[in-house]
């Protein structure tokens, strides 16, 4: 378990989590004491552990279930107990408790008080609600922060704070989108002209832009290692670079006849289907890139990457539709 992770609860005092239905014995008695005793009372909790204490109601020993069943009835607790008792002090956290439950694997652990009497009985649902409540909100960081946002902000901080953070993230998508129309302005003749360029600019973008999370968040993922290892990395992005362009040329095939059949222009047709696939493989290409790029100047590409990976991607898709539109088309 990562203990860097902080939940909301992980400082709370463990004994706030604690169940009070604890089945203790005195070590003194007899398996048939003990069975006797479990079954005059009214337990609505399953039984993992049967804790064992002196004659002053200190812990001493455990003893498992199973072992209680398979033992003679005349013997005495004190005999067939643990006296290895692994327990939690009441006053320690949750965190605490859930290192003593990844160092040790039990079920369930005691918790006992200054004079080392059982207060309480915490088991293992503590600590797997812990690490799913890590591993979901660790989902959720992944995903604000492919678009620009650290999610432990959004939380945490004030809403000066969270505006500073976030805002310059952004300014790539707005000064990107300026840009994009620019590009446009300087075509206005051209659009007018070929009215289905203008048509199929929004499929073009949004095919490139998928195409690039795709890709940034493979590459990201490889790059989340403690250690990479180079030549596996190469190895995946040169695999995802193939998929990129398989589905570069499908696509691009088949908006083109629709593209066609729609229209009947065949040169702007064949614009439309090169440009998405060219759109598709640089998409891909900028998706692997700049993450790693962005890593090598130790900035956090799960944050970085994402608004300038769709603000690139978007400004040289654009460039090569108009070109490629004029060159051919004239």
């Amino acid at each position: 378990m990562n203990t860097k992770f902080k939940s909301d609860r992980l400082n709370d005092p463990v004994i706030k989590y604690a169940g009070k239905n604890v089945v203790w014995l005195c070590q003194s008695q007899t398996a048939a004491d003990a069975m006797a005793f479990l079954k005059k009372q009214n337990i609505a909790d399953e039984i993992v552990y049967i804790y064992i204490v002196d004659d002053d109601e200190r812990l001493v020993g455990v003893l498992p279930l199973r072992k209680l069943l398979n033992s003679d009835s005349k013997t005495r607790l004190s005999d067939i107990m643990l006296d290895r008792v692994v327990s939690i002090h009441s006053d320690a956290t949750v965190l605490d408790a859930c290192r003593k439950f990844l160092e040790h694997r039990f079920l369930a652990l005691p918790i006992v008080n200054k004079q080392g009497k059982i207060e309480g009985v915490v088991d293992i649902t503590l600590f797997t609600d812990e690490v799913s409540a890590f591993a979901r909100k660790s989902e959720q960081d992944n995903v604000f922060q492919l678009i620009g946002i650290h999610l432990a902000h959004g939380r945490r901080l004030s809403l000066a704070k969270s505006f500073k953070d976030r805002f310059p993230w952004l300014m790539f998508n707005i000064v990107s989108g300026l840009i994009c129309a620019f590009i446009a302005g300087r075509y206005e003749l051209l659009i007018s002209e070929i009215t289905i360029l203008a048509m199929f600019i929004t499929i073009i973008l949004a095919m490139a832009e998928s195409v690039s999370m795709q890709s940034m968040t493979i590459t990201l993922q490889a790059l989340s290692a403690k250690k990479i290892y180079w030549k596996h990395f190469l190895k995946t992005l040169r695999m995802e670079l193939f998929i990129a362009s398989a589905l570069g040329i499908g696509s691009g095939i088949t908006v083109g006849l629709i593209a066609f059949i729609w229209k009947r222009q065949m040169m702007p047709t064949v614009v439309i289907a090169a440009s998405i696939c060219f759109a598709m493989i640089s998409a891909c290409l900028l998706g692997i890139i700049i993450p790693a790029a962005i890593r090598r100047f130790r900035i956090d590409p799960k944050v970085a990457s994402g608004p300038i990976v769709l603000a690139v991607s978007d400004i040289v898709t654009l460039i090569f539709y108009f070109n490629l539109a004029r060159l051919l088309i004239g």
